[in-house]
């Protein structure tokens, strides 16, 4: 990737983490993305490349530095970003957020009504409980300490709260992954999360708040949590209730948690992507083809939504 024009920013001295990838010709369209736990890694800077070849220039945003936990995020940090890329030639503002930081896109485009268009895979429909992946006592991850993923205004927003608490959190996460065959699963967790807490309003993403363009993506054999659900859900709530954004939802029977673009997902994997998604989930084993399929219609129907952007 060519690195002429790129900026580094940190929370300390600019009040949000990120990496600036300005389009190397100049673009008036600029995507807030979220991929991987940091703002300069392969991941970021593969995806930032898969932006840059649609058009865009990309402010990769991430909670800190390496870090994949995600606990008490302010969402005031997507204003700070957008004030730059508009300062630096953006007239359209776009935001793209994968798993957690589908959530994260949704939510911060509820808040932010300059994001007209908003890309999610494999979101939930409402904010998640604090975790951290600091491997306390052994554990790769850890809830939160009854803390928001999210803040606004210094206030933790309503969560939905896990069924779990540590230790025992990350050991039923290790033991579905390994009776389902995948190297991490969750599905039955957030299942059993809202069994114990069924979703109150307060928790629901504001879905009905986002302007411009809204694409759901995920796949029914997701086994971190049931996206096409909560999807469905978000469907619904924009079907009840006024608003002003488009909405499309482009949800698989097969594609795994990772329902990324090909083009991107080889960009950052060359050597095999599909052995990623093989190596990670049974679905992937059982089920390659239809998942490249569909990790191919995704590019298509991307590039395509990019461009008419």
């Amino acid at each position: 990737m060519k690195r002429t024009g790129i900026q580094q920013f940190t929370a300390e001295r600019n009040g949000f983490c990120g990496v600036w990838y300005p389009h190397p010709e100049g673009s008036t369209k600029g995507m807030i993305m979220m991929l991987g736990d940091s703002s300069d890694d392969r991941m970021a800077t593969c995806g930032a490349r898969w932006l840059h070849e649609n058009g865009c220039s990309v402010m990769a945003m991430s909670p800190a530095k390496k870090d994949y936990g995600h606990h008490s995020y302010p969402l005031e940090r997507f204003g700070m970003a957008i004030g730059f890329m508009k300062a630096h030639g953006c007239e359209k503002i776009g935001i793209t957020g994968a798993s957690t930081t589908g959530m994260l896109a949704l939510a911060a485009a509820s808040f932010y009504p300059e994001i007209t268009l908003t890309v999610a895979l494999s979101p939930s429909d409402f904010i998640m409980e604090a975790f951290y992946r600091d491997g306390k006592d052994g554990m790769r991850e850890r809830p939160g300490d009854h803390e928001s993923s999210l803040t606004w205004q210094g206030k933790q927003l309503p969560y939905l709260p896990y069924a779990y608490r540590h230790p025992e959190y990350w050991q039923m996460i290790r033991k579905e992954s390994k009776e389902g065959g995948n190297m991490v699963a969750s599905r039955e967790l957030f299942d059993e999360s809202e069994r114990r807490h069924p979703l109150q309003e307060e928790e629901k993403i504001k879905v009905e708040k986002i302007r411009g363009k809204v694409i759901f993506i995920g796949a029914e054999d997701d086994v971190l949590w049931d996206t096409c659900r909560y999807i469905r859900r978000m469907e619904e709530r924009l079907a009840e209730k006024p608003h002003e954004s488009t909405c499309e939802s482009w949800l698989f029977e097969h594609g795994t948690h990772f329902v990324f673009p090909e083009s991107m997902l080889k960009m950052m994997i060359p050597a095999g992507s599909s052995l990623l998604v093989s190596l990670m989930f049974k679905a992937g084993r059982e089920f390659p083809e239809e998942c490249r399929k569909t990790r191919q219609e995704i590019d298509i129907r991307l590039r395509q939504a990019l461009k008419q952007w």
